[in-house]
């Protein structure tokens, strides 16, 4: 396997976990504020690199982009993040910003990969994605996002800045919040939110698939960064414009995956991106969870935009 993971200073650096056969599994060393935070990472695969980012949410892990990871591993070394407060990475009691998001992604990318990456970010990873590859020209080689969107659940709601705040504090509370936390994490509560936005198809939301989505919910610290995802603490813009002025003009060649079956206003924020110059276009079956439920269409879809980094 080629390796392209690097060292650059004493703040960041990378450790190897342990290995399989087909994947390395590796720990990004970082520091917030003179705080050291460990991020999870998977490589496997030879090639020119790609690095996946999947969607923020409660259930926020590296492992639904596995199906993705293991299509494109054959012809590129292909890279799958945990994001900080999430999955297997530190879930500490930070408040949690955009501003941790872009330095962490930008001293992620400029520690592991020595090589313009082709990334791929679902969900709420876009703006974060966009972000990066208008601050540091060249880093990226092409972008792929993926049913991307820019507001969390309750900024998409409407509901004011304020208010989420107060709800924000509230999750954070040692006692409410662990109970607040507990009810919006329950199975049965799962399950109806993956039916209502993330999967397309009700056949795939197994009692086991909504298991093992429940236990990633349990870990020691989960509900902090979530808490700030859901309350739009982790949106990377607060209007349109904003995020639209990363895509004028673009840092790099790009494609938008929109997911046909996404929610209305999700999906209405992907047709405005559709419109802008030299962005290009697919469209799939599915919803917000469309890079996790329906892999192989996602890589159909890009194929031909990948094809020439090969």
């Amino acid at each position: 396997m080629t390796q392209l993971t690097k060292q650059n200073s004493p703040e960041s650096g990378t450790e190897q976990l342990y290995n399989t056969t087909s994947y390395t599994v590796n720990k990004f060393v970082w520091k917030w504020q003179n705080q050291p935070v460990n991020a999870v990472y998977e490589t496997g695969g030879e090639g020119k690199p790609v690095l996946l980012l999947p969607a923020f949410s409660t259930v926020s892990t590296r492992s639904e982009m596995k199906g993705i990871a293991e299509l494109l591993a054959p012809q590129f070394q292909v890279t799958t993040l945990d994001w900080i407060g999430f999955g297997e990475s530190d879930r500490l009691a930070l408040d949690y910003r955009p501003e941790i998001y872009h330095q962490f992604l930008q001293d992620f990318v400029k520690s592991v990969f020595n090589t313009p990456v082709t990334i791929i970010a679902a969900g709420h990873a876009a703006g974060y994605a966009m972000q990066l590859a208008v601050s540091q020209p060249g880093v990226f080689a092409k972008i792929i996002l993926v049913a991307p969107t820019w507001r969390g659940p309750l900024s998409a709601m409407g509901v004011s800045q304020k208010f989420s705040g107060m709800v924000r504090d509230v999750v954070r509370s040692p006692l409410l919040g662990q109970l607040l936390y507990k009810l919006n994490t329950a199975p049965a509560f799962l399950k109806f939110m993956y039916r209502r936005h993330v999967y397309h198809n009700p056949a795939s939301l197994t009692k086991d698939f909504i298991q093992q989505k429940y236990q990633i919910t349990q870990k020691p610290g989960a509900r902090f960064a979530p808490a700030a995802f859901v309350t739009g603490n982790l949106d990377p813009v607060r209007i349109r414009e904003d995020f639209l002025c990363w895509f004028q003009p673009l840092p790099a060649p790009l494609t938008i995956v929109i997911s046909e079956e996404a929610p209305p206003n999700s999906k209405g924020e992907m047709e405005v991106l559709a419109k802008l110059p030299g962005v290009q276009i697919q469209r799939v079956s599915g919803s917000l969870g469309v890079h996790e439920e329906y892999p192989a269409a996602v890589v159909a879809a890009i194929e031909s935009f990948l094809r020439d980094i090969i």
